[in-house]
């Protein structure tokens, strides 16, 4: 007789938010100037024949353009996520999203959701009436992925590419192969719909925040890019609309333009935690401990300056805030 647990279907729930992989354009040869989230969670599963008969549910959470991301939608998303790992039916979760916040999506649920089930995110570059849309393979691949025997954490899957969510960046505005795991790698391929692994699945690093359901409360974390000719003006203006903390995008290796910095130390000085990171997509800041403390502006390291907000925003709703790494 099959035990308890082999008696469960093998349940995948599919939750969408919306996106390019949602959208619909007036004609199929349109791959830009579309209407991001048209089609439901359910109308994405419909579009791909394979995944009929299947056990599939489907929950639509938002229908928004991932540009508009808010925390609200966030928290919304971590809860819908949360509320079906704990079913035992459920083997894992796909979450369909724009391409454009993916990246902080996924940074935002691997630190804060125990994802002790897969959580795939996957997504398009092209929307869902294109001549050739890629977001029915990279549905069907996620699926596959949910039901992987030992699979876990927050992962992101994109033309056949498996990614941790910790790791993604965007790094193309246009190309189908819009995404990189930066210096640390792929976690594995689908290859003729096997998976491939390359590395260990990630493990849940929950941050000790717990994220308030009430977004309002939540710590205002603004970025700021350093660029030749950057004012002064900008930090300044931060600060007096509230900010608590500040990401600095740095140059390069984090460097920071000489009028920044100094306005940098001054909002420092009254009380606003601020980091460094770079505005390169690869690499992060590289930098040793008399350096940090001789600007005073410390980073998160490897972190894009997306990740690093949401970082430094989690860091500023506990009490003692640790202190990023040198």
């Amino acid at each position: 007789m099959p035990s308890a647990a082999e008696a469960l279907p093998r349940l995948v729930v599919v939750i969408g938010t919306g996106g390019t992989i949602a959208g619909t354009a007036a004609s199929a040869s349109q791959h830009v100037g579309y209407s991001a989230g048209a089609l439901s969670a359910q109308a994405l599963i419909d579009a791909v024949p394979p995944l009929h008969g299947q056990a599939l549910e489907a929950v639509s959470v938002a229908q928004i353009d991932s540009s508009n991301m808010d925390h609200a939608t966030w928290m919304q998303l971590r809860n819908a996520v949360w509320q079906q790992l704990a079913r035992p039916e459920v083997v894992g979760v796909v979450v369909t999203h724009g391409t454009d916040t993916l990246e902080e999506t996924a940074y935002f649920l691997h630190r804060t959701l125990h994802a002790h089930k897969p959580v795939g995110l996957t997504a398009a570059m092209r929307p869902a009436t294109a001549l050739s849309p890629d977001g029915p393979q990279n549905l069907f691949d996620a699926v596959n992925l949910a039901r992987e025997p030992g699979a876990c954490g927050v992962l992101a899957l994109l033309g056949g590419r498996v990614h941790a969510g910790a790791d993604l960046r965007k790094v193309h505005g246009y190309a189908v192969e819009a995404f990189s795991a930066g210096d640390a790698g792929l976690l594995g391929v689908v290859e003729d719909g096997r998976l491939r692994t390359f590395r260990p699945w990630p493990q849940p690093e929950l941050h000790p925040a717990e994220p308030r359901s009430d977004v309002a409360a939540w710590p205002v974390v603004d970025i700021v890019t350093s660029h030749a000719g950057a004012r002064a003006a900008v930090i300044d203006a931060l600060v007096a609309l509230g900010a608590q903390g500040l990401v600095i995008a740095g140059t390069g290796n984090g460097s920071v333009h000489k009028e920044l910095e100094a306005a940098a130390q001054a909002a420092q000085a009254a009380g606003v935690r601020v980091v460094r990171a770079s505005r390169c997509q690869l690499g992060g800041v590289v930098a040793a401990a008399e350096v940090a403390e001789a600007v005073k502006l410390p980073t998160y390291g490897s972190l894009t300056a997306p990740q690093a907000r949401i970082e430094l925003m989690l860091d500023l709703m506990v009490n003692e805030l640790p202190a990023p790494q040198p």
